[in-house]
């Protein structure tokens, strides 16, 4: 039953945050769970309209704009918070959950924000909770790549931060809607970097297998689902139809397969398939059509699912075993088969498998590419999908279940299936992902335009099987080629990793060298001549000033205590003096005259 009363799911989880610390014992997983529930339970009642308007100065701010857009991803961003939630309930460090909370609170104030004030307020949160679910793994390698994390996300703040300025100064206008991008200006350019650095865009996207890579077990299932797709939300909402999103897209769908060959890490080959799927999304946006944004909305939704439960498995691998690297594990299928099973419909989902949720999602914004008439986008976004099965649906599976085994004693024998939370977790996700593509109505129904679309007609279906197929063929053929090795792959951070080290090279020696030196003539030079100048003019106003005007204060004082002794108090004196004056005045008149 829909209700009245409009609750903002991010309050929620923000009252979460500061009573978790209350809740101890056997009442703590209860509350863990609930919390995430109600939040979920809000969006669930909300009708469509504008809610939690406040005027602030001259600024209107929307806390609640509530359209079928909205509606959708806070359907997921919350239902997915459920699941991890779940599969980090025995995490026994309130901060790391309170973090999280907070970076899904954050994701839900973007999503339910009707001005740009607002939504940056939010999307700075975001930024600055989520850094801690990288700290808290405390590993030297998390340490440096929270601190990356945080200042590049700074800077895409900044860069955001001065497109909103720029462009109320010019328009008058806080509202978030659609940009007219047929003709932007420099304040949308700047408004749209900073949305795409979050969307990790080629070249602003090394963060995200910096970070993701060296997050906690619960941490990157957190973070692979809201930052990207909070910023498919933005770019959705604001910048669809833009063309530059297309090429953007395109590259990034490409570009992730491709590093994903290099990766020996199975959580940072997540991560790069994170950017080649989120590409599938920013192309859809710069497509623009109704049907390209059912498509980015239904393959965020799906993605969420898949990836979460990607990531659920391989950081059950590293919760189990501690390794994190395929040439330090295989074989794994025997110690931990339900593991096995739920990755396997991750990557089965990623690759767009029949009767999975990516092959109904993916299926829509390519079909949208070909509906527009943009074959070549059409063909490299199939060509991607190639690739994601390549290395998402097979070598991730083969190298940490089958495949050599490479696990050292202690690892094998530390290596099983874990408890019966994170298994419940990625059982739900596995449900989902199997529900959706097979009775994907249930996902058209939220979508936010009427949609008429049929994944399963025999061309395509016989078109993605046959691409599948030859894919695998060519991964058991060349398998020698693409087994990982122990290397590490240079990315587009090599730049600010070794920006880095030469401006604090810089700062330490020229800059520190030249600031050491012009401090030493200061000190021996400057220094000396303020101190000299300092010390003549005490001596001048003890010497001169000061002699000048006590001494004149002494001789009137003197002066004063003179007349004072004349000060008799007798009267007869007073008379007499005057008198003897008197006959003195008169003298010197008689004689002057006379």
């Amino acid at each position: 039953m829909i209700t009245d009363i409009w609750i903002h799911p991010t309050a929620v989880l923000l009252l979460g945050v500061l009573l978790m610390p209350v809740f101890r014992g056997q009442a703590r997983p209860v509350f863990l769970l609930t919390v995430p529930i109600l939040a979920f339970g809000a969006v669930l009642t909300m009708s469509q309209g504008i809610y939690a308007e406040y005027q602030f100065m001259n600024w209107e701010l929307v806390f609640g704009r509530v359209d079928r857009l909205s509606l959708v991803f806070a359907h997921i961003f919350t239902l997915f918070c459920i699941i991890a939630t779940l599969y980090g309930l025995h995490v026994r460090e309130n901060g790391q959950l309170m973090a999280a909370w907070t970076y899904v609170a954050g994701s839900l104030g973007v999503t339910f924000s009707g001005d740009l004030l607002t939504l940056f307020v939010f999307w700075e949160l975001m930024a600055f909770s989520s850094v801690f679910l990288v700290w808290y793994r405390r590993t030297d390698e998390s340490i440096s790549a929270g601190f990356r994390y945080l200042l590049v996300h700074g800077f895409g703040g900044v860069v955001l931060l001065a497109g909103i300025v720029i462009h109320y100064n010019t328009t008058g206008d806080l509202s978030f809607g659609q940009f007219n991008v047929a003709e932007p200006t420099l304040a949308i350019y700047l408004i749209m970097i900073g949305f795409i650095l979050n969307a990790a865009a080629v070249p602003l996207h090394a963060w995200l297998p910096d970070a993701y890579g060296a997050g906690t077990f619960m941490g990157s299932v957190f973070m692979c689902a809201f930052t990207t797709k909070t910023a498919v939300y933005v770019l959705a909402r604001g910048f669809a139809g833009m063309e530059i999103l297309i090429i953007l897209g395109v590259i990034m769908a490409l570009y992730g397969v491709v590093y994903a060959v290099l990766e020996n890490d199975h959580r940072r080959l997540l991560a790069y398939h994170v950017i080649s799927q989120v590409g599938y999304m920013v192309a859809g946006v710069g497509i623009g059509t109704q049907l390209a944004i059912n498509g980015v909305v239904a393959h965020a939704y799906a993605h969420i699912l898949y990836k979460g439960l990607l990531f659920m498995g391989c950081g059950t691998v590293l919760y189990m075993t501690g390794k994190n690297k395929f040439t330090e594990l295989g074989g794994l299928y025997k110690k931990m088969p339900w593991t096995f099973v739920f990755t396997l419909i991750g990557g089965l989902s990623i690759s767009a498998f029949p009767l999975f949720s990516g092959f109904v999602s993916k299926s829509i914004i390519v079909y949208a590419s070909f509906d527009d008439h943009l074959y070549w986008a059409a063909f490299l976004l199939t060509l991607a999908s190639a690739g994601t099965f390549l290395h998402t649906g097979l070598k991730v599976p083969y190298f940490i279940w089958f495949g050599k085994n490479n696990c050292s004693q202690e690892t094998w024998d530390k290596a099983k299936d874990p408890g019966w939370n994170m298994m419940t977790a990625m059982a739900i996700a596995s449900v989902l992902c199997i529900f959706i593509g097979i009775y994907y109505p249930w996902l058209y129904n939220m979508l936010p335009y009427p949609i008429d679309f049929q994944p399963y007609t025999a061309y395509h279906t016989m078109e993605v099987m046959q691409i599948l197929l030859f894919t695998a063929l060519g991964f058991f053929l060349y398998l020698k080629k693409i087994t990982p090795e122990p290397t590490i792959a240079i990315d587009m951070d090599w730049f600010y990793r070794k920006g880095a080290r030469r401006f604090m090279a810089l700062a330490k020696n020229p800059v520190e060298a030249t600031d050491t030196f012009w401090g030493e003539v200061y000190r021996r030079v400057g220094l000396a001549a303020l101190m000299g100048s300092a010390k003549k003019t005490v001596d001048f106003d003890t010497k001169g000033i000061d002699g000048v005007v006590d001494g004149s204060a002494y001789g009137v004082m003197k002066i004063g205590k003179n007349i004072n002794r004349t000060q008799t108090g007798n009267i007869q004196e007073y008379l007499g003096a005057g008198v003897f004056l008197a006959l003195i005045v008169a003298a010197y008149v008689f004689f002057y005259y006379f």
